[in-house]
């Protein structure tokens, strides 16, 4: 056959005019896994401020990640001789609790334009909105859950008192109950979810 004979559908499997699978929107080697996802929905995707999450949101989980991954090395040195440790445990479920979330309005994205459905008007915008909020809230629990005194190199230090334009907000945050900060960036990574079911 020729390449004169060649039908559009092939010339789209074979990548010729659509190696990305952007336009077809149906392509399985779209991208592969979860770093493929990043540049594919950015590259799909219509909304700007989506595009922006996509940036801000991969780096933010990768230092989530690589933060999570000196703590724990930290952690199994300390706790060499213990065969189970609730606190490694620990670790990791909340390490999962803040990288996963991050990285979600990216993947359903990417799956959503590979599949050719990319959802009511303003599902990628509302996505990416969920996303930056569940990060603010990273920052929110952060504050919400430091004692008024903790040790850092090997030094007792108080928690800074609040400053700036934003000082009754970490006011507010500091009264709050330790537990806060789980909370607070539970609720906002239930976001997410609830964005993809009522605007997909």
């Amino acid at each position: 056959m020729t390449d004169a004979e060649a039908t559009p559908e092939a010339a789209t499997a074979s990548g010729g005019d659509d190696p990305a699978g952007v336009e077809s929107g149906g392509s399985d080697d779209g991208y592969r896994g979860v770093f493929g996802a990043f540049p594919y929905a950015a590259r799909a995707s219509e909304s700007l401020t989506f595009k922006s999450y996509v940036l801000v949101g991969g780096l933010a989980a990768a230092l989530l990640t690589l933060l999570f991954t000196l703590a724990l090395i930290t952690l199994f040195g300390a706790t060499a001789q213990a065969r189970f440790s609730i606190v490694r445990a620990f670790y990791v479920v909340v390490a999962l609790g803040a990288v996963a979330p991050t990285i979600t309005p990216v993947l359903l994205v990417a799956r959503s334009r590979r599949r050719g459905t990319p959802g009511r008007p303003g599902y990628e915008l509302g996505l990416a909105l969920a996303g930056y909020l569940f990060l603010a809230s990273l920052y929110l629990g952060l504050v919400a859950a430091l004692p008024e005194t903790f040790v850092l190199d090997g030094e007792t230090v108080a928690r800074p008192p609040p400053s700036g334009a934003f000082a009754p907000l970490i006011a507010v945050l500091y009264d709050l109950p330790r537990l806060s900060g789980l909370a607070i960036p539970a609720g906002a990574a239930l976001l997410v979810p609830l964005v993809h079911y009522f605007r997909r």
